[in-house]
């Protein structure tokens, strides 16, 4: 695999980050939608996304009727009216404020096996455009923890079990009282079904992600660290705040 020069942004504030994530996201749909009909995206839910996802859906540039909305991992096991799906996230930050054409959102109160034959299908039916992602604090993309990561995955969606410290991040982003109520496992988005997006915008924020953004940026390519297979992709664009990248040279970055 060839590493290729990444375009890397930092900022000094979430909400500077947000708002450039949110510009170059923006003006990407805007470049696609004069040309294609319908443009395919995959969002992930989690609070480093918000502040994008706000400014997304307050665009008055976007043509949303033209985009396919699909979300790239889901946890199984949680009751079915409980806050923390990542669907609801993501219905209450993007989904539910603009008109889509359509929304794919996976399920996991139904037969898993099911489930990854129907979204795979979703998935193969045409490229996908672009992937709005972050990492992990183990360096996971989507639920590709490290001991399941793998960037030669023959499936698009898989059912994985999560990892400790996975399950530890769940209660660090507030989203569960104690690691005892985070789910065991998850239906995810492989490595290469996120790959196979044609723009990648990856924004990840504080110091609680610096070692991962550190092993990310500078460590050898591994599913050790999932995250670094993103140094690989030639349309990759990473948006940092100054805390996520603290545990870097503070001369390797320009700070906006």
């Amino acid at each position: 695999m060839e590493e290729i020069q990444q375009e890397i942004h930092v900022f000094s504030t979430r909400d500077l980050a947000w708002k450039a994530a949110g510009k170059a996201v923006e003006k990407c749909i805007e470049d696609l939608q004069e040309t294609q009909e319908e443009i395919r995206m995959i969002f992930a839910a989690a609070p480093s996304q918000t502040g994008m996802l706000n400014y997304l859906a307050a665009s008055s540039k976007i043509k949303w009727e033209k985009i396919v909305a699909m979300h790239m991992d889901e946890y199984i096991g949680l009751p079915i009216d409980a806050t923390q799906f990542f669907s609801k996230y993501l219905e209450e930050n993007l989904f539910s404020k603009v008109p889509f054409k359509e929304v794919h959102l996976i399920q996991t109160q139904v037969n898993h096996e099911l489930e990854i034959n129907r979204y795979s299908d979703l998935l193969m039916k045409a490229p996908i455009d672009i992937v709005c992602l972050g990492i992990g604090e183990n360096g996971h993309i989507a639920f590709n923890d490290p001991p399941v990561a793998n960037f030669k995955d023959p499936v698009l969606i898989k059912k994985v079990q999560l990892d400790q410290a996975c399950r530890a991040q769940q209660v660090h982003d507030g989203c569960f009282e104690s690691v005892d109520d985070v789910p065991k496992t998850a239906l995810t988005l492989t490595i290469p079904a996120l790959m196979f997006g044609d723009h990648l915008f990856c924004v990840v924020l504080g110091e609680n992600k610096s070692e991962a953004v550190k092993n990310t940026l500078t460590g050898p390519l591994s599913e050790a660290c999932p995250a670094t297979i993103l140094r690989t992709h030639p349309r990759c664009k990473f948006y940092f705040d100054t805390a996520a990248v603290s545990k870097l040279p503070p001369t390797r970055f320009d700070t906006n």
